[in-house]
């Protein structure tokens, strides 16, 4: 039976404090329309981020046992069959959840989402288009806390956070072997900026709140950029393996940084610093259980 601490390998459970950010963004832009209910989306974010990571590990067994022996599967911690289980088991609980929080506009994106989780696992991760099918599902994951019918006031936080998953993921093929060309690290770098600079120039400001939102949005965007460009500098710099999976797991940890940022700049500025202080936490849990 799979124990607590191969579950947690499995999942990835450090990075599962990068989801919740996600539709919390998405609804903090479209004015929270699923009200209290919204309270279930971040819930629903995680779960199906965890069937991912689970589906990511099955879909990866062989290559695995080869290139990371030390993961749950080629370890002998979990099975594949139970690794495939609990992708199925939280894909639907996770999409169950939303349409709970959400109904039919819910339902309408979590299925997208599930979708794409699993074409990015199954299907695209090791072709050409493997980064952009990722990155679609952090996208997806934010139009969700906004749901079918307000979709289109969240899609520059979407695209926000499309941009820095898209070098992250880039930057991610060569966290085995080390980077191969100049423009890997490059991009990395690039999406990250653009993201920050997006995060501060995000949605239209709430009147109400007057400055704040936006000297707070700018100040989280800063966070942001200072807790993930650090290590991308070094791993542009040397391409060595090491340095690239310490910028990798920097960009994935960073997200909720970004996440904040996008939050406070839509007015929830309370919001966005209580999720920022999710990051310190998610480093300490990386130390333990790797993020990536």
């Amino acid at each position: 039976m799979m124990t607590a601490s191969a579950f947690a390998r499995l999942v990835r459970l450090p990075a599962a404090l990068t989801a919740p950010g996600d539709t919390l963004a998405g609804a903090a832009a479209a004015g929270w329309p699923f009200g209290a209910r919204t309270a279930l989306l971040p819930l629903s974010s995680t779960l199906i981020y965890w069937a991912g990571m689970a589906l990511n590990d099955y879909a990866d067994r062989d290559l695995d046992a080869i290139e990371r022996p030390e993961r749950p599967i080629p370890a002998g911690d979990v099975t594949p069959v139970e690794a495939l289980a609990v992708a199925i088991v939280l894909t639907s609980a996770g999409v169950g959840i939303a349409t709970l929080a959400g109904g039919r506009r819910g339902l309408a994106v979590a299925l997208p989402l599930a979708a794409s989780v699993w074409a990015y696992d199954v299907v695209f991760k090791p072709t050409a288009l493997g980064p952009v099918s990722m990155a679609t599902t952090r996208l997806l994951d934010v139009l969700l806390g906004a749901g079918a019918g307000s979709w289109r006031r969240a899609l520059p936080a979407a695209l926000t956070v499309f941009t820095h998953t898209l070098g992250t993921t880039t930057l991610s093929r060569d966290e085995v072997h080390g980077s191969r060309s100049a423009v890997v690290g490059t991009l990395a770098v690039t999406g990250t900026a653009c993201a920050a600079v997006a995060a501060a120039a995000g949605p239209t400001l709430n009147p109400a709140n007057g400055w704040l939102p936006r000297v707070a949005g700018a100040a989280l965007a800063l966070a942001y950029l200072a807790a993930v460009a650090p290590a991308q500098v070094v791993a542009r710099r040397t391409r060595a393996a090491p340095d690239i999976r310490r910028a990798v797991g920097a960009s994935v940890m960073g997200t909720t940084g970004l996440q904040a940022a996008l939050i406070a700049r839509s007015g929830a500025v309370g919001t966005g610093l209580a999720l920022a202080a999710l990051l310190p936490l998610g480093r300490r849990l990386t130390r333990r259980v790797s993020a990536t």
